[in-house]
C-alpha cells in the first residue's frame, strides 16, 4: 500500500492503481450512559451515594479525621463491613488474591483491563531507618506482578519508585540533577551499570546515599526483570516535582535495560507542568537515539494545591500551568506528539491515554482513526480510576479499545489513606462527577420504571 494524493493506493500487481482501499470499521462512540445498563443496579446505587458524599463540602478535607473517629467508635468490624459497601467497594479492587481475581473477572467480563497499583509510597520526612521497610515492599510489588500475569494478555501494573526508594534520596539525586557535577556523575549509563551489579561511586552522593541507592536501583530492576518474565507492563508514577527528576533518570534506566524489543516499562508525564511536553520530547528523542521502546502514561496531574503552595512558600516560579484550559491545550499537544510516533514508530512508542476528561479521549479516538491507529493493537490504550468516570471506560470496552481501569488493592486500613490523598489532590475529577451522577440517576429511574 502507497500513501499518495490523501488516499492509500494499491501497489502495483493488486487492485487497479487509484483504488481506494476500504477504511476498516470504527464503530460510534458515544458517552451518554448507555453503558451503564451493564451495570447491576446495587452498584449502580453504591456509585451514586458515594459520589454524592464525595460532593458534600468540607467531607474531602476532613476524612482522615473522620476516618479515624469513625474506626475507633464503630469498631474495626462494623467499620470495615460499612466501607466495602461504600468508599471501599466502590474504589478498591479488593484484600485477598480472591477478592481481587473477583474484580479482575468482573472487568474482564465488561471489555476492560485491570491495571493493579500496589497504594504504597513515601514522601520527604517519612523515611524509614534502613532497607527493611522498602525490601518489604519489593515483596508486596512482587505478588502485585504475579497477580496481574493472572489477568489476562496485555496486563500492566503501576508502581510508585519510593515504596522501594526513599524520598529524601529521590529529592537529593533531583537537586543533583540541576548542578553540573552531579549531571554529569548520575548519567544514565551510570545508572543502568549500577542496575546490572556495578557498585555505585557517585562523589555527589554521600557513602549511606551511593549503598541505598544501589540497593534501590537493583530492587527496581528485580520487579523490571520479574516483570518482562511474567508478561507484565510496568507504569511507573510521576509524583511531586522536587521527586520526578530522579524518578524519571531510574525510570528511563529501566527502559534502557528492558524496553530492547517492546515497552514493558513505562513513565508518568504530567501535563500540568509547563515543561511537560519538552521533557516528553526530549526523553522520546532519547529513547530513539539509544534504541530503546518508549512507554508513556499521559495523565494531567494531581499534586496542584500542595505544588502551588510550596512554590509560594519557596520564592520560585509557579511550575505549573496558569489556568485548566492551559492545561488542556498542554494535555493535547503531548498527546498529538505521542500519538503521531505510535503511528510511524510501531510500538516502537505506546501511550495510555490516562484522563477522566471525555473531550481528550474523544480527541484521541478521533486522530487514532486519521493515524489508522488500531483500536486493539497494543499502541495506544486508555485508563481512568476504578469507581470513576465508568461511562467512558465502559464505552471504549465496548467498543473494542483497549480500556483500563486502576486498582489500587489492599485491606481499608491500608488503602484508605492512599485514597483519601488521591481525593484531596483530585478534587477537580471530584467535582466533575456531577455528569456521571446525572448519568447514574437516569439509568436507574429508567430501570425502577421498566423500561427496556
Amino acid at each position: 500500500m502507497l500513501w499518495h494524493g490523501g488516499r492509500w493506493l494499491q501497489r502495483a500487481g493488486g487492485a487497479p492503481s487509484g483504488t481506494p482501499t476500504p477504511a476498516p470499521h470504527w464503530p460510534q462512540l458515544s458517552f451518554d450512559g448507555a453503558a451503564f445498563r451493564l451495570k447491576g443496579r446495587w452498584e449502580l446505587v453504591r456509585a451514586l451515594l458515594v459520589f454524592r458524599l464525595c460532593a458534600l463540602p468540607g467531607l474531602v478535607r476532613w476524612a482522615p479525621t473522620l476516618l479515624s473517629g469513625s474506626q475507633h467508635l464503630l469498631g474495626q468490624r462494623l467499620w470495615g463491613s460499612l466501607l466495602r459497601a461504600s468508599f471501599y467497594g466502590q474504589f478498591v479492587g479488593g484484600q485477598t488474591p480472591h477478592e481481587v481475581g473477583v474484580t479482575v473477572q468482573r472487568l474482564r467480563a465488561l471489555g476492560l483491563h485491570p491495571l493493579l497499583a500496589v497504594p504504597i509510597e513515601e514522601d520527604v520526612g517519612q523515611d524509614k531507618e534502613g532497607e527493611a521497610w522498602y525490601e518489604g515492599n519489593r515483596g508486596t510489588v512482587l505478588g502485585c506482578v504475579g497477580l496481574s500475569a493472572q489477568g489476562g494478555p496485555q496486563s500492566m501494573m503501576q508502581l510508585k519508585v519510593t515504596a522501594l526508594m526513599s524520598a529524601q534520596l529521590c529529592r537529593t539525586v533531583s537537586l543533583r540533577l540541576r548542578e553540573p557535577e552531579g549531571t554529569a556523575e548520575l548519567r544514565l549509563d551510570r545508572v543502568m551499570a549500577v542496575m546490572g551489579g556495578e557498585a555505585p561511586a557517585f562523589p555527589c552522593l554521600s557513602l549511606a546515599e551511593n549503598r541505598h541507592l544501589q540497593a534501590s536501583l537493583l530492587r527496581l530492576d528485580g520487579v523490571a526483570q520479574r516483570a518482562v518474565a511474567a508478561g507484565v507492563r510496568v507504569l511507573v508514577d510521576a509524583e511531586q516535582t522536587y521527586l520526578n527528576p530522579a524518578l524519571t533518570l531510574v525510570t528511563l534506566a529501566l527502559m534502557g535495560r528492558w524496553n530492547r524489543t517492546q515497552a514493558w516499562v513505562w513513565n508518568t508525564y504530567q501535563c500540568y507542568l509547563k515543561d511537560c511536553l519538552a521533557r516528553l520530547a526530549a526523553d522520546a528523542a532519547l529513547a530513539e537515539r539509544l534504541g530503546f521502546c518508549f512507554g508513556v502514561k499521559l495523565v494531567r496531574g494531581a499534586y496542584l494545591e500542595q505544588e502551588r503552595r510550596l512554590a509560594r512558600e519557596g520564592g520560585y516560579p509557579d511550575p505549573l500551568q496558569p489556568t485548566l484550559e492551559a492545561t488542556n491545550s498542554s494535555y493535547q499537544r503531548c498527546l498529538d506528539l505521542l500519538l503521531e510516533r505510535a503511528a510511524r514508530g510501531g510500538r516502537r512508542c505506546e501511550l495510555m491515554v490516562a484522563s477522566h476528561n471525555e473531550a481528550s479521549v474523544s480527541h484521541a479516538v478521533g486522530r487514532m482513526r486519521e493515524l489508522r491507529i488500531a483500536r486493539d493493537g497494543g499502541a495506544v490504550c486508555f485508563g481512568q480510576l476504578l469507581g470513576m468516570c465508568d461511562h467512558v471506560s465502559l464505552a471504549l470496552g465496548q467498543a473494542g479499545y483497549a480500556a483500563y481501569k486502576s486498582i489500587p488493592c489492599g485491606a481499608p486500613e491500608e488503602v484508605l489513606p492512599y485514597l483519601v490523598r488521591r481525593a484531596q489532590e483530585n478534587r477537580n475529577v471530584l467535582r466533575g462527577v456531577r455528569a456521571e451522577r446525572q448519568l447514574l440517576r437516569q439509568e436507574l429511574w429508567r430501570r425502577l420504571r421498566g423500561r427496556p
